[in-house]
């Protein structure tokens, strides 16, 4: 019996044997990057087009995880049976060793009963004097052959109860026997049926796993389902809306041109020189880069023309050298957004700010503060979105400050 669920026990190993659980906190981990993503690429879209689509990242970074839990849960409950049907089999046969055991038993109590019985009767002869008749009977006999006669039924007697005995003492050992034997099957019998309910249990409990897994996968399917939908109907004003961004950035790279035209160009001893020289403008940590990045849902390339540092709400902003602020007030999905012109063609640009310290045409030295961090505009949480632009065309800014980022 236990040689059989030892089996069953391989046969469910060999049926997962190459499944590997991912580490939950590496897969955390890996959701909250493509959901981090997933906003940053939507962040110029409308509000309802970009909680759908991080609803849809949500659920297409766990669909494989939940796919594989239904597979394996099913697969679960498929060995939990096996395991179940073949102890309930095992209590079957123990049952039926115990009953034949009991049988078995009883068949030899009735034997000693018997042979009891049998040895019984001849002590009563003894004690009635039979066998003394039968040794007056040889003295008394006539002749040597009517005593060779008489003392053959002499001997038989004897045997007899010596035979009697014998059955009596061997008859009460087989019982004796058939009684562990029952014994050893009753607890045979109690360790399968235990075993039995166990297995059934277990198997009961992976098939409401099994349960959730499926509920938990057709409620991802179902959001997948309306997340696409959302974001196919706010497809057309989120384009538009990046039309705007798109155009609003070319129309600071014509006010930037316009104010190195004006101030002639010149070169600012102060000013950056593509090495690092900028000062860190905030204290944060980088939460997004510069570059183009693909929007897979509307299909269309986009430029994040500056580099995103998250901070809390309200941390300072400062200015990364010192300059001319030639733009200061609210712009679109860029929400309070500054400007500053340091000379050399070369301008720094703050965006997202809750508050903005400075205005149009003020000078302000490196590292004077010149706003807060905010989400203002088109953001998804507090964060400054930093540029560093060069004759007003955007660059990527982690060439202007230093290496350690702070």
């Amino acid at each position: 019996m236990k040689t059989r669920l030892w089996t069953a026990a391989v046969l469910v190993a060999l049926v997962f044997a190459g499944t590997a659980s991912a580490d939950p906190a590496s897969d955390k981990d890996r959701i909250d990057q493509e959901l981090a993503e997933a906003e940053a690429t939507l962040e110029g879209a409308t509000d309802a087009a970009r909680e759908a689509g991080v609803a849809l990242a949500a659920v297409e970074a766990k669909l494989p995880g939940a796919q594989d839990r239904v597979n394996t849960t099913r697969g679960l409950v498929a060995a939990a049976r096996i395991l179940a049907d073949v102890a309930a089999s095992d209590a079957d046969v123990a049952r039926a060793d115990y009953d034949k055991a009991v049988d078995d038993y009883a068949a030899a109590v009735a034997q000693v009963q018997g042979a009891r019985d049998e040895l019984g009767d001849l002590v009563t002869l003894s004690y009635q004097g039979a066998g003394l008749m039968l040794i007056n009977g040889v003295i008394n006999a006539s002749d040597p052959f009517e005593a060779a006669e008489r003392m053959y039924y002499v001997e038989r007697l004897a045997d007899r109860q010596r035979t009697a005995i014998d059955q009596v003492v061997r008859h009460r050992q087989d019982a004796r026997n058939a009684e562990n034997t029952a014994d050893v099957a009753r607890q045979s019998a109690q360790d399968a049926e235990i075993a039995a309910g166990e297995a059934l249990e277990a198997a009961q409990v992976e098939a409401d796993e099994a349960e959730l897994a499926e509920t938990e996968l057709n409620e991802l399917l179902e959001t997948q389902t309306n997340a696409l939908q959302i974001a196919e109907a706010e497809k057309e004003e989120s384009l538009t809306r990046y039309e705007d961004i798109k155009a609003e950035s070319e129309r600071i790279t014509k006010a930037l041109q316009d104010a190195a035209d004006n101030s002639g160009g010149g070169n600012n001893s102060n000013a950056g020189s593509g090495d690092g020289t900028l000062l860190m403008p905030v204290a944060g940590w980088k939460s997004s880069d510069f570059g183009d990045r693909y929007d897979p849902y509307y299909q269309v390339w986009q430029l994040h023309a500056g580099v995103d540092f998250a901070a809390d709400g309200g941390t300072p902003i400062y200015a990364a050298e010192a300059g001319e602020v030639v733009y200061s007030g609210w712009n679109g999905g860029y929400g309070n957004y500054t400007c500053i012109y340091h000379g050399g063609r070369l301008s720094t640009c703050y965006a997202h700010q809750t508050s903005i310290s400075v205005s149009y045409g003020q000078w302000v030295e490196r590292g004077q503060r010149i706003g807060t961090v905010g989400t203002t505009g088109a953001s998804t949480g507090n964060h400054l979105h930093f540029e560093v632009r060069l004759d007003g065309n955007p660059v990527q800014p982690l060439e202007w400050l230093p290496g350690c980022l702070c």
